[in-house]
Formats: C-alpha cells, sequence, structure tokens
C-alpha cells in the first residue's frame, strides 16, 4: 500500500517570520496523519524551517548537480544534507521554463541526489500546446525515461514523481480527476517498461496544478494519484492543513 504524500510549494514566497508563523500554526497539528506532509521552502529559510518542523518533511526547491565548484548562486546536495533536508523537487517547469533546465540536466541531479541518499520529487508534465495537440503521452514519458537514465531499481522505487500539467498551474484550471489518473497511469506503465511492475507498484505518484481542499479528495480517490504537490493553497495555513486532513 502506497503511503499518499503531499508537498507544498512555496515557491518564492514567505520570509523568516512568515514561515516561522506557518509551522508553528500547521506543524503540531500534522501528528499522526493519514499521509505523510511537507513543505518545499526557498533555500534561505530551509534551516529556520528544519528548526521549527517536528511532524513536516522539509523539502528544498532545487539543487545543483555538481558537489562543489564556480557556480554563483548555487546550492550543492551537500549544503543541502547539513541542515538535514531528505527530499528535493527537480525539474519543476518553471525551472525548465525560466531557468533553462533541460532533461539532461534533471538527470543530472537525479543521479546526484540518489548516489547522496535524498528523495527526488521529480516534476514532469506537458504545455498548453503540447495538451492540445494530444502529445501528453509522448512528452511525460520522454521526460521520465530521460529522468531515470542510469537510475537503478532499487534507487527508483524511492523516487517522488509529480505530474504537473503546465497549463494548470496557477492558472485556476485543474486537470479533472481522470484526466490526471489517465496521465498517472501512463507514467506507472512507463516505469513498468523501464523497470518492472515491482518498481511500477512501489513508486509514488503525486499531481499537481491548482489543487486545493474542494478538489484533493476526488483527486487522491483514483487508483493511480498517491498525493499532491501543491502551489498556492499551500500557503496559507488553514488551506494547508484542509488539504492533509
Amino acid at each position: 500500500m502506497r503511503k499518499p504524500i503531499i508537498i507544498g510549494n512555496w515557491k518564492m514566497f514567505k520570509t523568516s517570520d512568515e514561515t516561522v508563523s506557518f509551522l508553528n500554526a500547521v506543524d503540531g497539528a500534522c501528528q499522526q496523519l493519514e499521509v505523510e506532509a511537507g513543505v518545499a521552502v526557498p533555500f534561505v529559510n530551509l534551516g529556520l524551517a528544519k528548526q521549527h518542523a517536528k511532524n513536516l518533511i522539509i523539502a528544498a526547491q532545487n539543487c545543483h548537480f555538481e558537489d562543489q565548484g564556480a557556480f554563483t548562486g548555487e546550492i550543492s546536495v551537500d549544503m543541502l544534507q547539513d541542515l538535514g533536508i531528505t527530499h528535493v523537487v527537480i525539474g519543476h517547469s518553471e525551472r525548465r521554463e525560466m531557468f533553462n533546465e533541460t532533461d539532461e540536466t534533471v538527470n543530472k541531479k537525479m543521479l546526484k541526489l540518489l548516489a547522496k541518499g535524498l528523495t527526488p520529487i521529480l516534476c514532469c508534465g506537458e504545455s498548453l500546446g503540447q495538451y492540445e495537440n494530444n502529445e501528453t503521452a509522448m512528452v511525460v514519458k520522454t521526460q521520465i525515461q530521460k529522468a531515470f537514465k542510469g537510475v537503478n531499481l532499487e534507487d527508483a522505487k524511492t523516487v517522488i514523481i509529480a505530474y504537473e500539467p503546465i497549463w494548470a498551474i496557477g492558472t485556476g484550471k485543474t486537470a479533472t480527476a481522470q484526466i490526471a489518473q489517465d496521465v498517472c497511469a501512463i507514467i506507472r506503465q512507463e516505469i513498468a517498461n523501464i523497470y518492472d511492475e515491482v518498481v511500477a507498484n512501489t513508486i509514488r505518484i503525486q499531481y499537481g496544478g491548482s489543487v486545493k481542499p474542494e478538489n484533493i479528495k476526488e483527486l487522491l480517490a483514483q487508483p493511480d494519484i498517491d498525493g499532491a504537490l501543491v502551489g498556492g493553497a499551500s500557503l496559507d495555513p488553514t488551506s494547508f492543513l484542509g488539504l492533509v486532513k
């Protein structure tokens, strides 16, 4: 049985005081949940968040694939481990679109995280144009194939995949539960093609894209959706608790 996992992606929101205020309001209420829950916090507040989170996963929003070097503004996996970080989001569509992230760099980050024992939260998803041209299956299959290149079977089981249709991120549009389920099923089948049914049935697949307390129950009721990567609705304590509870 795959345990659902809900991660709030804060993106470039919340000062240090706002981070502490949120965690003080939420963390204590997240004991003995039926799901794993956490938030992906901006780099500058990761250490602070770890200090104030006893029940929530504190995840990073990105990392670099080299251990060290002349990479101004980047953060290494060792630096994240120093702070006690265990989960890292990679390949988010905003990173791909705005910061030239490619399938190849996503793969390098995947391999580095797994080598260091951290859990990648791998994002994949298609644009509105690709969706309208019926290219969804091809796009997500290609992203999965390239992201998992060189990943061994045991490591693959630990990865969390987040399917995020780009056309549903921050737009107020949400893929119907059936659309989300259909694509997550395609992703799971692709994992089975690359590895086997055991890996496919072990790996957890989240849906992300305008997830709210009002629609999360229907989404999580789908057989191939094991959680959510949530944007805006994770910023408010009441809304976040509505999602995880």
